[in-house]
């Protein structure tokens, strides 16, 4: 059974689950996490979901302050052996539900175009495709989404 737990980016878990998915994200894109990498900072987060099976992380998930109304969703990852059973959704939902339950009411994100399962993720869970914001504009290899978490 997976099992839920809020807490922050000093959590021991997902900490381990980040060097893993930077690892992977290094796979896939390279020299180009050099550019994302900086963007990623896991210091100071307070808002972090990660997933247990019994008593290993196996998926995670943050978002961090963007605006005023709206939250960015950080660092999501499932590891290989648990993808395709719904943790990823399940982490996205529950950090939706977070942010609202702070009175935010945006959520969005930035993905790659190396990463199609994780655009078929967020496109299944409602978010639309907007302009590239912020450090990401102007970058071919950055897809961005947003999703209101009001319902």
């Amino acid at each position: 059974m997976i099992t839920l737990v809020r807490t922050n980016s000093g959590d021991a878990g997902f900490q381990k689950l980040v060097e893993q998915l930077d690892h992977e994200l290094y796979e896939r894109y390279g020299n180009e996490m050099d550019f994302y990498g900086q963007f990623n900072k896991l210091h100071a987060i307070q808002h972090v979901v990660v997933a247990y099976q019994d008593a290993i992380p196996v998926g995670c998930g943050a978002f961090k302050l963007y605006s005023e109304h709206t939250v960015e969703i950080k660092r999501m990852f499932v590891t290989r052996s648990f993808r395709g059973h719904g943790i990823a959704a399940s982490v996205l939902k529950a950090l939706e539900q977070w942010a609202a339950e702070l009175n935010y009411s945006e959520s969005i994100l930035e993905t790659g175009t190396n990463q199609p399962e994780a655009v078929a993720l967020y496109k299944k869970s409602g978010y639309t495709i907007m302009e590239n914001y912020g450090q990401y504009a102007g970058v071919d290899g950055s897809i961005c989404m947003r999703k209101s978490v009001r319902d």
